[in-house]
């Protein structure tokens, strides 16, 4: 059961009301009308944080929390960190060692116990959820979380209360948690309006799915959009909900992402991170045709370490 309202009761008075703002350059781009929420600038610099403090606070309501565990690409990581020591509540957090240092550093600034040694994001989950089983701490998933996806879901109730015409949303696709609460959110008022989901060339677990009929395991590679990487859970609760409200899938390359986060910073004056600019790079790169709609792209965070960022901006001069 996700209930949204409830979350947005419980979350008001720990995260940021995000802006919506309507991009001409997309809009010129792809003869939509395109509006930009900006969850890039929610706190810790990414929309996790919505339902890190739902699962948090949510669990206090039912009863005390020894301990809290989690797996993260490092946005759920710095989410939960940040609610935890909001309350108080003893943290550990495995993320892969290639996890951005952006990322860890504030991990570790929150005063979460951080453990970056798996070799990718597979392994910090099955590293994490044995440690949950080893220890009895209480397990977070990033996504994998009815409360998590119900502070996700918060994301689309201000879309709608800025623009209600809103009829498509852009949403970048990791284990499933945000897009499955915005979908749960977008059907309710009115199921003709559509939901599409994001995913990278390197590791499209959802979109090879889709096809096959069943959720299948792929070989993630790596990608610009770290916080996209990674196979969902075998048992994830996303699964099910992606498959009866996502309308559709799109796939977006390195160079889309590339184009798009320097597009946010020339022309929005946006920092993103690679995942962040997921659903920019689908709506700038044509990936999906939206003529004529109105369309809310989810840019979802904005936790880039500053030497890729330098990077990225550079080669646009070249």
């Amino acid at each position: 059961m996700i209930d949204v309202y409830e979350a947005r009761r419980r979350i008001a008075p720990y995260i940021r009301r995000t802006p919506l703002v309507e991009s001409t350059w997309l809009s010129d781009a792809s003869g939509a009308r395109v509006w930009l929420k900006v969850e890039s600038l929610q706190r810790t610099n990414s929309f996790k944080s919505r339902g890190a403090f739902n699962a948090v606070i949510a669990r206090l309501e039912r009863g005390p929390l020894a301990q809290i565990v989690t797996a993260s690409a490092g946005n759920h990581g710095r989410g939960l960190a940040e609610a935890a020591s909001t309350f108080k509540v003893p943290l550990i957090v495995f993320t892969p060692s290639d996890a951005p240092r952006a990322k860890l550093d504030a991990i570790r600034r929150q005063g979460a116990e951080l453990r970056a040694d798996a070799p990718d994001y597979d392994e910090a989950e099955r590293r994490a959820k044995a440690y949950a089983l080893e220890t009895g701490a209480d397990f977070i998933s990033p996504y994998n979380d009815a409360d998590v996806i119900a502070g996700a879901a918060t994301v689309a109730i201000e879309c709608f209360e800025t623009a209600p015409q809103l009829d498509t949303f852009v949403v970048p696709v990791g284990g499933g948690g945000l897009i499955s609460g915005i979908a749960h959110v977008v059907k309710a008022v009115d199921s003709t309006r559509s939901v599409v989901g994001v995913e990278v060339l390197a590791s499209h677990a959802f979109h090879a799915s889709l096809a096959d009929g069943r959720l299948v395991e792929i070989v993630a590679g790596p990608t610009l959009a770290d916080g996209l990487g990674g196979n969902p859970d075998p048992e994830t609760i996303t699964w099910p909900i992606i498959q009866r409200l996502v309308d559709r899938f799109v796939i977006v390359d390195e160079d889309d992402l590339r184009n798009a986060l320097i597009g946010l910073v020339e022309h929005e004056h946006l920092v993103t991170e690679g995942a962040g600019a997921a659903a920019t790079a689908a709506v700038l790169g044509h990936r999906i045709v939206c003529t004529g709609r109105n369309v809310a792209a989810i840019v979802s965070g904005a936790n880039i370490d500053r030497a890729r960022l330098a990077a990225l901006l550079a080669s646009a001069s070249e």
